[in-house]
């Protein structure tokens, strides 16, 4: 997904190559995957001459809520602060980071 929200649209070939990496992840396989993606309505496809072109239909924060829904769903018992403490209590974060979470949590309020 990275790649394509990166370029917008690309081939299979071109998600390979964005993807990069050594060995670099195989045709089939990335084939696999964005085919799975577009049946879970992730991405679309459209013929351009003899290439498939895909491109994303879901933006990536909206895709990251929706696995953080999934997460929380089936690891934490649907319970959001369950991930919170848990992420607090197994990460080692900067002050920095703290700072902001702190805030975080006083904006909501």
């Amino acid at each position: 997904m990275n790649a394509l929200w990166k370029r917008a649209t690309a081939t299979v070939a071109e998600v390979v190559s964005a993807i990069g990496g050594r060995p670099a992840p195989a045709y089939n396989t990335v084939l696999t995957l964005l085919r799975i993606l577009e049946r879970k309505g992730y991405v679309a496809h459209a013929k351009v001459g003899r290439a498939f072109v895909y491109s994303p239909r879901i933006g990536r924060d909206d895709a990251r809520r929706s696995a953080l829904r999934h997460l929380v769903g089936r690891l934490f018992d649907g319970s959001p602060d369950q991930l919170v403490l848990n992420v607090l209590d197994d990460e080692l974060m900067s002050g920095a980071e703290l700072d902001r979470l702190r805030a975080l949590i006083d904006r909501a309020m």
